[in-house]
């Protein structure tokens, strides 16, 4: 029975991490530029926030938190470019939006894989 649980908190944690992050995040970028227009928008950032957040969300169930700095790092150095190439008037936008963005979403992820150690640890 424990080996069910495990599966389904693991499953349930994970799959609400990479769900609902995309919506939390997308509802803060909108409060925080009320009536904007969405500038400098990264392409892929859904995708690979979903991604992002899974694997943080396992790494922290996992016990391997020092993960995150990997995937932090390989967010980093796969954006830069894109950020730097940026035209200079939309620059400062698209930056602001890519730094909230991401730190709301590894919150989330992070907040998630700390509720989910927690609850597999409830049921060993």
């Amino acid at each position: 029975m424990t080996v069910l649980w495990t599966v389904l908190i693991v499953v349930w944690v994970i799959a609400a991490s990479a769900l609902l992050g995309a919506p939390l995040v997308g509802w803060l970028l909108r409060r925080i530029e009320p009536g904007a227009q969405t500038v400098g928008v990264l392409r892929g950032g859904t995708w690979i926030g979903i991604l992002e957040r899974i694997a943080i969300t396992g790494a922290i169930m996992s016990g391997y938190p020092e993960a995150v700095a990997v995937i932090i790092a390989i967010k980093g150095l796969g954006r830069y470019p894109e950020l730097r190439d940026t035209p200079t008037a939309q620059r400062p936008q698209t930056t602001e939006r890519f730094i909230i963005g991401t730190l709301a979403s590894y919150v989330f992820a992070g907040l998630a894989g700390v509720l989910g150690a927690i609850a597999l640890e409830a049921v060993r």
